[in-house]
Formats: C-alpha cells, sequence, structure tokens
C-alpha cells in the first residue's frame, strides 16, 4: 500500500513538473506573441483574401456585381491561351536563366577563387548587379546596351558588319534571360565561392602531389564538393526568378504577341489592365500552386544532401 501511495505521488509530482514547465515554455514565447500576429496578417491574410476572391466573378470595369462562380475561374484557366502561353514561357525563362546563372556564377567563383592582385575590388565589382535595383537595371538596359542606336550592343554589331540589331523587338526573351542571368550571376557566385573556399586545401594538395592536373582535380573533387551549393543556388535563383517582373514590364511590357509573359506578369494584366479581380486571383492562385510545385520537391533533394553532410 506504501508502494503504491508512493508511486501515485511521484507520478503526481512529475505532472505537476510537467504542467509548469509547459507553462513556463508558452510564458517565454509570449514576446513573440505579436511578432507572430503581424506574419500572420502580413502573409496569410492576403492569401485567404485573394482565395475568397479567386472563387468571385469580379470585374471593376463591369456594372455587374461580383458573384460566386466557385471554379470557373480556374475551369477557364484551361481554355485561356494566352495564360497556357505564360506558363510556357515561366518554364522557358526559368530554365534558361537558372543553368546561365548557375554556369556563368561557377566561371566567375572559379576565377575569383585565387590569389591575383586585386582580387577584393574583383570580387566587389562582381557582385555588383545583385545589388542593383531591377527597375534601374532594367531601365539601364533597354537605353544603355539594348537600344539599337544608342546602345553599346548595336554599335559593336555595327562595327562587325551586322547592322544595328534591335534586340528588344527582334529578340525579346533572350533579352530577358541575359539581363535576368547577369544579376543573379552575382547571387549565384556568392554561393559558390563560398563553397569553392570551403573545399579542403589539403585534399587539393594531396591531389597535385598525385599528379592529378588542375581540371581532373575540380571534375572529381570540386564538383562532388560543390553539389549542395550548386543545388541549393538552382533553387533560390527559381524561387525568385519565378515572379520575376521588373524586367518584362520595362523592356517588353510583356510582348510582342505575349512572347514574355510570364506568370506574374499576365496575374497583373489581368487584375490591373483587364480589372478582372477574380480572374487575376484565380491565375495567382494557380501560379502559386505551379511555384510549390517546383520548388518544395527541389528543396527536400537540397536539404536530404546537407543532412547527409552534417552526419558525414
Amino acid at each position: 500500500m506504501k508502494i503504491m501511495t508512493s508511486i501515485s505521488l511521484s507520478d503526481g509530482s512529475r505532472s505537476a513538473r510537467a504542467r509548469r514547465s509547459g507553462a513556463k515554455g508558452w510564458w517565454d514565447r509570449l514576446p513573440l506573441l505579436p511578432a507572430l500576429i503581424f506574419v500572420i496578417l502580413v502573409t496569410q491574410l492576403p492569401f485567404v483574401i485573394t482565395l475568397y476572391y479567386s472563387f468571385q466573378r469580379w470585374n471593376l470595369v463591369s456594372t455587374n456585381p461580383p458573384r460566386f462562380v466557385w471554379f470557373r475561374n480556374f475551369v477557364n484557366a484551361a481554355s485561356d491561351a494566352t495564360f497556357l502561353k505564360a506558363i510556357l514561357n515561366t518554364g522557358i525563362m526559368t530554365l534558361s536563366i537558372v543553368v546561365a546563372s548557375v554556369v556563368v556564377g561557377g566561371l566567375l567563383a572559379a576565377g575569383l577563387n585565387r590569389e591575383f592582385r586585386g582580387r577584393t575590388i574583383a570580387r566587389t565589382l562582381a557582385v555588383t548587379p545583385f545589388f542593383i535595383m531591377p527597375v534601374a537595371a532594367a531601365l539601364f538596359w533597354k537605353t544603355g546596351i539594348y537600344d539599337p542606336t544608342f546602345g553599346i550592343l548595336g554599335w559593336i554589331t555595327d562595327e562587325i558588319g551586322i547592322g544595328r540589331i534591335n534586340w528588344i523587338s527582334q529578340y525579346p526573351k533572350v533579352t530577358i534571360i541575359i539581363i535576368t542571368a547577369w544579376q543573379w550571376s552575382a547571387f549565384a557566385l556568392l554561393i559558390l565561392l563560398a563553397g569553392m573556399q570551403s573545399f579542403p586545401t589539403e585534399v587539393a594538395e594531396a591531389a597535385e602531389v598525385d599528379g592529378a592536373n588542375r581540371f581532373y582535380t575540380f571534375r572529381r573533387l570540386m564538383l562532388p564538393h560543390l553539389r549542395p551549393f550548386i543545388e541549393l543556388t538552382a533553387l533560390l535563383v527559381a524561387m525568385y526568378v519565378l515572379e520575376n517582373f521588373a524586367a518584362i514590364a520595362i523592356l517588353t511590357n510583356g510582348g510582342p504577341a505575349h512572347a514574355t509573359t510570364n506568370l506574374s506578369y499576365y496575374v497583373y494584366l489581368e487584375a490591373f489592365s483587364a480589372f478582372d479581380l477574380g480572374r487575376a486571383s484565380a491565375f495567382g492562385m494557380i501560379s502559386l500552386a505551379l511555384a510549390m510545385a517546383l520548388t518544395i520537391p527541389m528543396l527536400r533533394v537540397v536539404s536530404g544532401i546537407f543532412k547527409e553532410g552534417g552526419r558525414a
């Protein structure tokens, strides 16, 4: 009987300590509550409102009042040729920009990952494009580089005998890819250079002693080491480039014939040119679903690689 009583008392004391520990934990988290409420209001409230609008037929220039049409806006998206073209454009431009950014950023990182005079200045200049505002960069490229009369590319093509090319009208998609990859190559440089500098120097020295040249060392040793950094770079660049808007709005306005219209810009056109908030909200929700379908698997792959590296 005494044993049973002592067991019940010990269980009661443990449960009391657990309650006190839980109450203390909530009390310690209490100062974070205003920040949590603010984050929910800023991020989740617009999402809920957009989802609510996506089930309605609501055009601001129409005299008809808003009314629920449920999933009709989503169904109509499948028959919207411009929306389907925007999905294709988004995929092509995102993939091209990610590949170009990783390749160019990797080459720049390899060049800057060695000792030479003026390396600090070269690194600063190399990462500068990433810190330029997208609108300012687009305006500079439009007038200073792509312009057939006053641009640098127009002067170069004229000097080599090709003539002055209007890049924006003749190659609109290429112009968007080049300027965006130019900015995000600097971002890729930052991550890949950090990865190269974390490579163990003793491994490279041992490979050099064994007679391995630089290309073999890079392909067999450095590249496997850089794999998680490359995949992380591709993931982050893809997440941001999916929302590419400034370059398209400044350079091409989505044209010609919606050749450069991506999902973000098409949602903008539906909301602020056609003033159809219902369709724009529905297209925005579809864009969000496609972005999540792309980034979540990539995020799992990258996190798995870093976990394996941590265990190793």
